[in-house]
């Protein structure tokens, strides 16, 4: 009898749960009915009605990015003339000459920075510092556009079907002049390549540098890799830094490459079932004994941090450089009508050893809009199958920090007036030859004639010490503070006293880096910046260190010896 009542408590217990979702469900339903039907109305009684006639495109426009910012920043909605430029973040193919432009406020014309070697822009001699003045006949000139429209017009102008063919016109600097030049150009399929360098960097270690995870790019990588072992290749550096991601089975694939077949590389989770999935290699892999190194920092996203979280996890690889960016989401596309694409976050991912590297919950945005990240003390531990300690909710820490220099400001404001561009571009003109990136030197008579064309341009820059003194001086004097600090505070501002002679001489170095950088992009395209950075790279020379020291390594993936003892140690008590 007890049974039977228990029983049928139960099943009122569960009705109810039923009935309370069901209405719950019926709600919600009702709100959203409610809330499009308001919204409808309020536009047709504002195109009906308002004293202006409202752009109906501007105005649902502006409704749906109202939507959009209440998700995250990678939920995005492509109209039907923008998703070719979905695709071509998906893919890394367009149909175009193969070349980097910007805006170049000197001129106020569009300024090619970069041609893609082996591809139209290059084979037919254009070069970076060209400046645009036509395409196919039409003047390329900015109008009431803003910077990054009229850069979006040019480059629309610039692409197209492969195989048609324009006449490019560019203004190109001259030693003490400029002149017009006009080249034929023939579009074709344009991949960007994701592997823009690999090579040798000390005696059996191998460098390959990943920069997007854009379809069939695991190929690439495989290619690139296999090569290095038929050179000799003992151990590999895989750079991933600045890599913001992209596809998560290339991901997959690529670690594939180091890890057995069948093994559990990533998780998905979602809201509905068709969001959730999980990944396995699927292949024999290519070297599973291999020491490896991958390095990371801060723009390290996405696919990027599968691969490194992954290979962190399983204790496949040390992973060096900084903090990498957090981004544990997973965006998939869904078809709108009149030929728009939703990206959609649908799932989070979660590694190995079951955590998810999520930095930012967009879920609990403050009054304002803004979002926070997981502050430290809120992560939670997991464990790698050695059983080292990592950690969730903040991106990939490395196992070995490489805390790299600080950016000067002053370099900064040198580039923003293009004023490192302008010298490369002079540069070019009186060294006509180099033999490789090797022979590259920035001599002390290079950086006079930079210094020279610095004072000449009459830069000047935000000097942050002075405006943050300034600062200083007014709270010291807002709060009675100002009568005995006076001495203290002209002592302060002769010291702080900036002098462009002193502050170029100051940061020589990075400054005169930045200048070797884009120097070797001018004569050796992508692949010649990336040998110039390697140079002086103080995170390639730690894993140099430590790819060479098999003791040190090892104990990078090992668990520490006193936290095995103190395990050891709690097992017997239980």
């Amino acid at each position: 009898m007890n049974t039977k009542r228990t029983l049928i408590g139960a099943l009122v217990v569960l009705m109810a749960l039923g009935l309370s979702s069901f209405k719950q469900e019926d709600d919600r339903n009702f709100q959203i009915a409610k809330n499009l039907d308001i919204f409808n109305a309020i536009f047709k009684e504002l195109d009906l009605f308002y004293v202006d006639t409202l752009n109906p495109e501007k105005v649902i426009q502006n409704g749906v990015n109202g939507m959009l910012a209440l998700t995250d920043p990678y939920t995005e909605y492509y109209p039907e003339e923008e998703v070719s430029s979905l695709k071509e973040m998906i893919t890394g193919k367009y149909g175009g000459i193969g070349a980097a432009i910007r805006y170049y406020k000197k001129k106020d014309r569009i300024a090619v920075i970069e041609p893609i070697e082996g591809m139209p822009a290059a084979e037919a001699g254009v070069k970076a510092g060209d400046i645009i003045l036509s395409v196919g006949g039409k003047d390329m000139v900015r109008g009431d556009l803003k910077p990054q429209e009229f850069s979006e017009k040019v480059s629309e102008a610039l692409r197209g079907e492969p195989g048609t063919s324009f006449i490019l016109k560019v203004l190109r600097p001259l030693k003490n002049d400029s002149t017009v030049m006009e080249f034929k150009i023939t579009r074709k399929n344009i991949r960007n390549n994701p592997v823009p360098y690999y090579g040798m960097v000390h005696d059996s270690i191998g460098y390959l540098a990943l920069s997007g995870f854009t379809d069939n790019c695991a190929k690439d990588v495989k290619k690139a890799f296999i090569e290095l072992k038929d050179k000799g290749a003992k151990a590999l550096i895989l750079d991933l830094r600045d890599n913001g991601g992209g596809s998560l089975q290339e991901a997959v694939d690529i670690v594939n490459f180091f890890i057995p077949k069948g093994k559990e590389i990533v998780v998905t989770k979602g809201k509905i079932r068709q969001a959730a999935g999980s990944f396995k290699t699927a292949n024999e892999p290519i070297d599973t004994g291999m020491p490896l190194a991958v390095l990371v920092n801060g723009n390290t996203a996405s696919a990027s941090e599968i691969l490194s979280g992954s290979m962190q996890d399983l204790d496949r690889a040390v992973i060096i450089g900084t903090r990498t960016y957090g981004k544990g989401l997973v965006q998939t596309t869904r078809q709108l009508p009149y030929n728009g694409t939703l990206k959609v976050t649908t799932s989070k991912y979660y590694i190995p050893s079951g955590r998810c590297i999520q930095a930012i919950d967009y879920a609990k945005k403050n009054a304002d809009g803004s979002v926070a990240r997981i502050p430290d003390s809120l992560t939670h531990v997991f464990y790698t199958a050695a059983g080292r300690e990592v950690r969730d909710g903040g991106g990939i820490r490395p196992d070995i920090e490489v805390k790299g220099d600080k950016f000067p400001n002053i370099l900064f404001y040198l580039l923003n007036d293009d004023l490192i561009f302008d010298y490369a571009t002079q540069y070019c003109l009186t060294h006509p030859a180099l033999v490789s990136v090797d022979s590259l030197q920035i001599t002390d008579e290079d950086y006079a004639d930079f210094k020279k064309l610095v004072k000449d341009a009459n830069f000047t820059y935000d000097r942050q010490s002075e405006q943050m003194l300034k600062t200083l001086k007014e709270v010291a004097e807002f709060e009675g503070y100002m009568e005995g600090a006076t001495e203290e505070f002209k002592a302060l501002e002769q010291k702080l006293n900036h002098n462009l002679d002193r502050d170029l001489d100051y940061f020589s170095g990075p400054i005169k880096e930045q200048i070797a950088e884009e120097v070797a992009t001018r004569y050796f395209f992508e692949r010649g910046a990336a040998m110039q950075r390697l140079k002086d790279d103080a995170d390639l020379k730690k894993a140099i260190e430590v790819l060479t020291s098999p003791a040190e390594y090892r104990k990078i993936l090992s668990v520490p010896e006193a936290k095995t003892e103190s395990d050891a140690h709690t097992a017997s008590q239980k």
